[in-house]
């Protein structure tokens, strides 16, 4: 009888379980847990939904995860995603837009990277030629220029009407922003060229506030991990809007702009890369993931890190284990309280837009 009575107990909590088995196969709850029926698995960072799309159906096609993330940052390219990924936008200090992007294979742990890349539209197609066609791992300026030529790649003028808009602005607002620091004539009131000064008595104010945040530098970084546990991740960006030329961000450098390792997992960062870069986040997380730390505790600690040093940093970062459970984080500043981020498996059953509050 005691037993009988306590079997009739437990029948509402299989019912309710059920009921929530029921719900998420048809869409209605997010995934309990995940598991090997959540590969492939694409994210990418903020809501670049057409490239999140374009990774997926490659990986649908039969293609690797490297096509994914090529066809998939390519997308953003052709799309000029935001203004600040691919031509047309985020011109430097003397009205050129520049371009950098890396590609990594997490198998191989072989990587493909170009920087201030040049007159040349498709910067991660060449950052895999790079992968594919040298011992190298990163070509940077005219020579990466050269180099795309040589593979093909047509050589095209990067700037339009836009961007050339965005320079003329900021020159009839004597270069404000810009980033410079510790030169004369002051760079808070006036354009260069700038020399050097001595005189560093003047408390530099909060120059990141003014140079980059949420609405100029939104870097495509892009994790793919494959069925059968393949992972591979890059980025895309043209930097900095009103960067000082020859500056090079996060985005191309392995570790910082994206990471990806089969055995443990991938991550992708983006913001202010003069400041992530320093600390290797993309990398970092990867290796906290290493040690069995789920994803969004690996993004949120990297944050956390970054932030005992740069308290008013703009960035996040976005993570994925080998398993297919992924996350995100950012760090919390007046204008960004929110990240969005996109991210497509079997579960989710099409490309969706996931939204994460900053810490």
């Amino acid at each position: 009888m005691g037993s009988g009575g306590s079997s009739s107990k437990l029948w509402p909590s299989v019912l309710l379980l059920l009921l929530l088995l029921l719900l998420q196969a048809v869409g209605g709850l997010a995934p309990l847990s995940a598991g090997a029926s959540d590969l492939p698995l694409v994210i990418n960072t903020w809501a670049f939904r057409k490239a999140t799309e374009a990774a997926w159906s490659t990986l649908q096609a039969g293609d690797s995860e490297l096509d994914a993330v090529e066809k998939g940052c390519g997308q953003c390219e052709i799309e000029q995603c935001d203004g600040s990924v691919g031509y047309g936008g985020s011109p430097d200090e003397h009205g050129e837009t520049t371009l950098d992007a890396m590609i990594m294979d997490g198998n191989t742990m072989k990587v493909g990277a170009v920087a201030d890349l040049r007159r040349i539209k498709n910067a991660i197609g060449v950052a895999r030629k790079v992968m594919q066609h040298t011992r190298h791992t990163f070509l940077v300026g005219e020579s990466a220029t050269m180099f795309a030529e040589s593979m093909g790649f047509p050589s095209e003028d990067l700037t339009t009407q836009k961007s050339l808009s965005i320079y003329l602005k900021w020159l009839n607002q004597k270069c404000q922003p810009n980033f410079w620091k510790n030169v004369t004539p002051d760079a808070s009131k006036s354009c260069g060229p700038y020399k050097q000064t001595e005189d560093f008595s003047r408390e530099e104010k909060n120059i990141l506030e003014k140079t980059v945040h949420v609405h100029n530098h939104d870097t495509i970084g892009m994790i793919v991990i494959g069925q059968n546990g393949s992972i591979a991740a890059g980025t895309s960006t043209n930097g900095a809007v009103h960067k000082i030329q020859g500056r090079v961000g996060d985005s191309p450098i392995a570790g910082a702009g994206a990471y990806a390792d089969s055995t443990a997992g991938a991550a992708a960062a983006t913001g202010d890369g003069d400041v992530m870069m320093r600390f290797l986040p993309s990398y970092q997380a990867v290796e906290y993931m290493r040690t069995g730390m789920e994803p969004t505790v690996a993004c949120q600690k990297v944050i956390s890190r970054i932030r005992k040093y740069v308290p008013f940093f703009f960035g996040a970062v976005i993570c994925a284990n080998t398993s297919g459970s992924y996350g995100a984080a950012c760090n919390k500043v007046p204008g960004f309280t929110q990240f969005h981020f996109m991210a497509s498996n079997p579960t989710l059953r099409q490309p969706s837009e996931q939204i994460v509050d900053c810490i």
